[in-house]
């Protein structure tokens, strides 16, 4: 359904989504070789997310007012500032940083983390930049993977198939990382899964924004660890992990660990409990009333009188016509009064 209630085909749904994954990846081109001529190397990963965002959100609501004559396409894709929407953004980010524990201590247990930190004033600094590029990416990731393109296909194929879709579409986008390996495409599966259920649960994307950027920067910023092949986002902590392969995931990180892969598959049941709330609050179907008024309480009453059938005649009510109690005594008249003077002198 279009913004204003008309019907969209599942051809013209599928035809919209091809076109927003077009626009993804010349949104990406364009957004790397801008930030070449406008940052410096310390600088190029932050201003190329930043370009990034702006392009995907700017091109999909181009796209969702033009084709779909959306009167909000921000709001309609995923950011509606609705009541509630920062403790969503907050149970997004409780549940990423849960995760990422959960990940973190089967490797501090059974293997172990070296870390270095370095306390200098402008390692600190740096730490706020590496904060505002995470929350970037998983902004971008979000738009990108459950926002215009992902609605549309999902109006074309339902809610399973997009998911489905877009994970797969989700895992062949970080399989061009260095060091992407077979545990690395199952997390990446499974990691998809997850967000696009929370998507499908709450009809926003404040939740998994808040999910997909906690998972991230916890384990970048708070633990030193790589993600996705890349350590060096934490200018405070340095983690270098010890243990197994499939426990630490080695140089790719905990993206490529089988024991991140059986974390965040558990974390689907989890996240559908949590969003129990937010999905009868969101997607409970709307009513939009049409036809005829109908007074349904008097419907009710003469449904009522046919089952019970004509109501027998009440008694007819006594009528008084004269007052009940009998009228005050006359009082004696003059004439009639004893001779008081006449009395005295008989006696």
């Amino acid at each position: 359904m279009t913004a204003q209630g008309m019907p969209t085909s599942r051809l013209r749904a599928y035809l919209e989504f091809v076109a927003a994954v077009i626009y993804y990846f010349v949104a990406r081109s364009v957004a790397r070789h801008s930030a070449i001529g406008l940052a410096s190397d310390a600088w190029f990963p932050l201003v190329q997310q930043a370009l990034l965002v702006f392009l995907l959100l700017f091109g999909f609501s181009s796209f969702g007012y033009v084709f779909d004559r959306q009167k909000q396409p921000v709001r309609e894709q995923g950011f509606p500032l609705r009541q509630g929407w920062t403790r969503e953004v907050a149970l997004g980010a409780s549940i990423g940083w849960a995760i990422a524990v959960v990940c973190v201590l089967p490797v501090a247990v059974f293997g172990g983390i070296a870390i270095v930190l370095s306390l200098q004033l402008s390692a600190w600094g740096w730490l706020l930049a590496d904060a505002v590029f995470f929350a970037l990416v998983a902004l971008a990731e979000e738009i990108a993977f459950r926002g215009y393109g992902f609605q549309r296909f999902n109006q074309s194929v339902g809610g399973i198939g997009a998911a489905l879709g877009f994970a797969a579409f989700y895992a062949i986008v970080q399989t061009v990382q260095p060091g992407a390996n077979h545990a690395s495409l199952a997390v990446s599966i499974v990691f998809s899964l997850l967000l696009s259920t929370v998507y499908l649960r709450t009809r926003a994307l404040w939740l998994s924004w808040g999910l997909n950027f906690a998972w991230k920067a916890s384990r970048a910023l708070l633990f030193g660890l790589a993600v996705n092949g890349v350590n060096s986002h934490s200018p405070v902590i340095e983690g270098d992990p010890m243990g197994s392969f499939w426990l630490t995931g080695g140089g790719f990180g905990l993206d490529g660990s089988w024991v991140t892969f059986v974390v965040l598959l558990l974390a689907i049941p989890v996240v559908y409990r949590l969003t129990r709330e937010l999905d009868f609050r969101h997607n409970a179907p709307f009513i939009v009333p049409g036809g005829i008024p109908v007074d349904l309480d008097a419907a009710a009453r003469l449904q009522h009188q046919a089952a019970m059938g004509p109501a027998e005649p009440s008694a007819p009510a006594l009528i008084q016509i004269a007052p009940a109690t009998p009228p005050p005594a006359a009082p004696p008249r003059r004439d009639e009064s004893p001779d008081v003077s006449t009395d005295s002198q008989a006696r």
